[in-house]
């Protein structure tokens, strides 16, 4: 397996300098369910707006539902499909527009299900498991065919498994599966007070 920890300008926690997302998945382990409880536990301690919760995941297991595992791989775009069809599990993020208690528009939504799926991604980190964040999916598709409410917006289909060797990946992947990875400093993307200015 690949290990591509971050190179970070300060030491960070294990969890989140190992977290990573790679293509390689292995089709043959399958994600006990267990595992996969502790991944939705962790979604559903996330913080969120008036504790609005206002996220949805569509787990789509393909040991134990092949059919929805099918529908998801479907939805989602063609490049994306050749490898992600080796994920065990296919989870469709959905953020719900609307607040629960008023019904007006929650327009912290999104971020509240970003911030519920990167606690996944953690927890996946932490269990040995990998995750691969899709936004390469047709959202209007995943609305017919899951049968979702019209308030929600589907936002990432995410592919959870365990580590493969690179060489499951097909040659235009493998280049970007063995690339360093990197981020923009922390001057470039981090304020101090004052929008450009750098931390």
């Amino acid at each position: 397996m690949h290990h591509k920890p971050a190179t970070t300008s300060v030491k960070v926690h294990d969890i989140i300098q190992d977290r990573w997302s790679p293509r390689a998945f292995d089709a043959n382990q399958l994600v006990k369910h267990e595992d996969l409880l502790a991944l939705l536990e962790a979604a559903r301690w996330a913080p969120s707006c008036f504790n609005d919760q206002p996220w949805r995941f569509v787990v789509c297991n393909k040991a134990t539902d092949e059919i929805s595992w099918q529908t998801a791989l479907d939805v989602v775009v063609e490049k994306n499909r050749q490898w992600a069809k080796n994920a065990p599990l296919l989870i469709l993020a959905v953020a719900m527009e609307n607040f629960n208690h008023n019904g007006q528009a929650n327009r912290w939504a999104m971020y509240d299900t970003g911030a519920a799926s990167a606690n996944l991604c953690i927890q996946a980190t932490a269990l040995g498991l990998i995750v691969h964040q899709m936004g390469g999916f047709d959202a209007k598709k995943a609305h017919e065919v899951f049968n979702l409410p019209d308030d929600c917006m589907p936002m990432a289909m995410l592919a959870v498994g365990y580590q493969a060797n690179v060489d499951v990946l097909d040659e235009d992947f493998k280049e970007a599966e063995l690339a360093e990875r990197s981020r923009k400093a922390l001057g470039e993307r981090f304020y101090s007070g004052l929008w450009g200015q750098g931390i």
